[in-house]
């Protein structure tokens, strides 16, 4: 099993700017993004794809297609579509 650090790494390789992702709900629940904020997430950041705005570090900027705000989220709590 890959440690965290590998895994975002290989996410990092894999994803780009342009790729559409897939949010994994079991990585983003209980993480530090959901605990700074409203954990109650919109059924349509785990029902649709995103696409990849921007890539910094260890995170992407996602551009869902319904009219809502970018959000960030780590590379670790993504998939390629």
């Amino acid at each position: 099993m890959r440690g965290k650090s590998s895994q975002v790494e290989y996410m990092a390789g894999t994803i780009k700017k342009g790729t559409l992702v897939r949010v994994l709900k079991d990585k983003l629940e209980n993480s530090v993004e959901a605990k700074a904020s409203d954990s109650r997430f919109p059924p349509y950041m785990f029902e649709s794809n995103a696409e990849v705005v921007d890539v910094k570090e260890d995170y992407a900027l996602l551009k869902f297609y319904v009219p809502t705000p970018n959000v960030w989220l780590r590379l670790d709590q993504l998939e390629p579509a």
